[in-house]
C-alpha cells in the first residue's frame, strides 16, 4: 500500500539505512519511498495452493490449456487524506519486481475531521483542549455542552521543518507524508469531574459523532484515578508488515479503553515514545486513530521521549537519530501541552491531590540550564496542603536493572536532578524508556533509604509520614517489544521486576496513593503498593 500514489516504487537497496537509522532492524521493502504497509499473498493459503482456478484458454477438446490462480488479502486503511495505490510485486522485499499497479484510489472526503484527543490546559478542570486532524486548512469548530462552541486554531508542518543530515532523515525524504492540518480548540466554562458531550468539524467538511468526555478533578480536591505508561506506539489491525510495530500496544489500548468506558478513569499520562513514527509521518495518523477510544474521552497528557525529539545537531542532549528527523515538531503539533513555549516541553499540572512535574529528559537538564531552574522552582513551589502527593515524571529512568547494549541510565542525569527530588520530598517517580516494569525501595544515590512494610492485606506500603526518599517505577511496558531482565541483579534497590505488557493504574486520595501494575492481556494485577501519609 503506497501513498501518495505518484511516488517511485522501484528497488532502492540503500533505503535500508532509513529504517536502521531509527533503530528498526526488521526486514522491510527497500523501495524509493516508504510503503504504508505490505503483505505477502501467502497470507491467503489458497493462493499458493491454487484452490481458486480460472480457465483462460481451452483446447478444441474442451480441456483447459491455461489457467490462473487467484487470491485475496485485506488491508485495514484509515483516512490519510492523500490518495493511495496498491502495488503487486514479486522478488521479495529486497529486490522487488513490480507486476501490477492499481489506479490511484482517493478517499471520499479527505477533509474529514478525525482522531480527536483531549488534554488539560490548567489545573482547574474547567477547560479542556480538543485536538483533531483534517485535510481542511480552514478553521473548524467544536460544539459542546448545551449549545457552546469554540473555533479551532489551525497548524501544520512541512518537510522543511524536519531535521536532517547525511544521509537525509526519513522525515525529510523517504518517510515524509503530508500531515494535513491539525485543529485545536479549547472548551471553557466546564465544571471539574463532570461529564459532557462534544462534536467537532464544520458544515463544509462534516462533523464527528457525538462523544462523551469527563473533566478531571480540580486541584485540591480529594480523589484522582489515572492511568500511566510509556513506550506504547502502535501495531497494525491487519496482518501487514509496517515500520516499527509495537506488539503489545493493541492489548494495552483495549484494556485501558475498557477502563475508560467503565467511568473509573479521570486522566491518562503517556510518558514518552508516543507513536514511534520516527520520521515515517503517516504512522502518526494510525497512532492517533488507535488511541481515540481513550484519548477522546479523558485528558491525555504526554511527556516527550527520545523517539519524538532526538537527532544530531538539533539541540537534543543525546546525539542519536531516534526521532528520524522529527525533532519534536510532529509531537508538539499533535500534542499541545501547557508548556511555556515551543521546544520547551516541560510543564506541571495538578489534579485533585496530586502535583505532576513533567520534564523532558531529551533537553538540557544540567545545573543552571533553563529546564533545571524550572524544575527546581516548580518542585519548591508545591503547596503540599493542597496537593500532598508530588509525582515527578519524564522518559529516561534514573534506576533500571536492565543491562542492554546501551546503558539505560545516564549517571549525569541522575547526579544533576536526583538531589532535587530528595530535597523537595518527591513521593513517586515514573519513567519509561526501558520496556518492562520495575519498582524500587525508597531510593536515593543508589541506596535504599526506606523499605515498605505489609499492610493488613499484604500489600507493600511506604509510610511517607516519615519521609526517606522517592519510590521510583519504570513503566515502559505498554507496547514496544519487552526487555528481559538479567538473571542476576546486583543491586539492593530493585524490589519488583516484571517483563510483561501492561500499564499502571493509580488511585490517589489526600492520605493514600496506590499504584497497580495491570497485565493488559490477562487483566491481572501483577504488582501493587501504597504510599501513605498521616492525617
Amino acid at each position: 500500500m503506497i501513498s501518495p500514489s505518484n511516488i517511485d516504487v522501484s528497488a532502492c537497496p540503500l533505503s535500508t539505512i532509513y529504517y536502521k537509522q531509527t533503530g528498526d532492524l526488521s526486514d522491510l521493502p527497500l523501495l524509493c519511498h516508504y510503503p504504508v504497509k505490505g503483505q505477502y499473498l501467502s497470507n491467503d493459503p489458497s493462493y499458493l495452493k491454487c484452490k481458486r482456478k480460472e480457465c483462460k484458454e481451452s483446447g478444441v477438446d474442451g480441456k483447459c490449456l491455461v489457467h490462473t490462480c487467484s487470491g485475496s488479502i485485506s488491508f485495514h486503511v484509515i483516512n490519510i487524506r492523500t490518495d493511495i495505490e496498491f502495488v503487486f510485486f514479486t522478488g521479495g522485499f529486497d529486490i522487488p519486481c513490480i507486476l501490477k499497479r492499481t489506479q490511484p484510489i482517493s478517499f471520499s472526503n479527505p477533509s474529514s475531521p478525525l482522531h480527536a484527543h483531549l488534554s488539560s490546559i490548567d489545573s482547574t478542570g474547567t477547560s479542556m483542549r480538543v485536538t483533531w486532524v483534517s485535510g481542511d486548512k480552514h478553521p473548524q469548530n467544536v460544539k459542546y455542552g448545551n449549545g457552546n462552541s469554540a473555533k479551532s486554531k489551525v497548524s501544520t508542518f512541512s518537510n522543511s521543518d524536519m531535521c536532517s543530515g547525511v544521509p537525509e532523515s526519513p522525515a525529510k525524504d523517504f518517510g515524509w507524508h503530508d500531515p494535513g492540518f491539525i485543529h485545536s480548540a479549547v472548551m471553557t466554562g466546564l465544571q471539574p469531574s463532570q461529564t459532557y458531550s462534544y462534536k467537532y468539524g464544520s458544515d463544509s467538511v462534516g462533523w464527528s459523532d457525538e462523544i462523551q468526555f469527563t473533566t478531571p478533578p480540580a486541584a485540591g480536591s480529594d480523589e484522582l484515578k489515572f492511568l500511566a505508561f510509556g513506550d506504547m506506539g502502535k501495531a497494525p489491525l491487519d496482518p501487514s508488515l509496517e515500520h516499527y510495530i509495537q506488539p503489545g500496544s493493541l492489548s494495552v489500548i483495549k484494556a485501558m479503553a475498557d477502563e475508560v468506558s467503565s467511568g473509573n478513569v479521570d486522566s491518562v499520562f503517556h510518558i514518552g515514545d508516543i507513536s514511534y513514527a520516527t520520521g515515517f509521518l503517516v504512522e502518526w495518523d494510525f497512532f492517533l486513530s488507535l488511541i481515540t477510544p481513550i484519548a477522546s474521552h479523558v485528558s491525555y497528557m504526554t511527556a516527550i521521549g527520545n523517539h519524538e525529539r532526538d537527532y544530531a545537531d538539533s539541540g537534543s542532549v543525546y546525539v542519536t537519530p531516534d526521532s528520524g528527523g522529527e525533532c519534536g515538531v510532529a509531537y508538539e503539533t499533535y500534542f499541545q501541552m501547557p508548556t511555556s513555549s515551543k521546544d520547551k516541553p516541560w510543564y506541571s499540572i495538578e489534579q485533585a491531590s496530586v502535583h505532576f512535574t513533567v520534564i523532558s529528559t531529551e533537553h538540557d537538564w544540567t545545573e543552571n540550564s533553563e529546564q533545571y531552574k524550572w524544575i527546581k522552582n516548580d518542585l519548591e513551589s508545591v503547596d503540599r496542603s493542597r496537593t500532598p502527593w508530588l509525582i515527578f515524571t519524564g522518559h529516561r529512568p534514573m534506576y533500571s536493572s536492565q543491562d542492554g547494549i546501551l546503558p539505560s541510565v545516564d549517571s549525569d542525569f541522575v547526579k544533576a536532578v536526583e538531589p532535587l527530588l530528595m530535597d523537595n520530598k518527591v513521593d513517586l517517580v515514573l519513567f519509561g524508556h526501558v520496556h518492562n516494569y520495575e519498582r524500587t525501595c525508597a531510593v536515593f544515590d543508589g541506596d535504599c533509604k526506606g523499605m515498605p512494610t505489609k499492610d493488613e492485606d499484604g500489600i507493600d506500603t511506604y509510610n511517607n509520614s516519615n519521609y526517606t526518599a522517592p519510590v521510583q517505577v519504570v513503566i515502559g511496558m505498554a507496547g514496544f517489544t519487552l526487555d528481559e531482565f538479567p538473571q542476576d541483579v546486583n543491586n539492593n534497590w530493585s524490589l519488583k521486576r516484571i517483563s510483561e505488557f501492561g500499564y499502571a493504574r493509580l488511585h490517589a486520595t489526600k492520605d493514600d496513593l496506590k499504584l497497580e501494575f495491570v497485565n493488559s492481556e490477562t487483566r491481572e494485577v501483577r504488582d501493587s503498593f501504597h504510599l501513605v501519609r498521616g492525617k
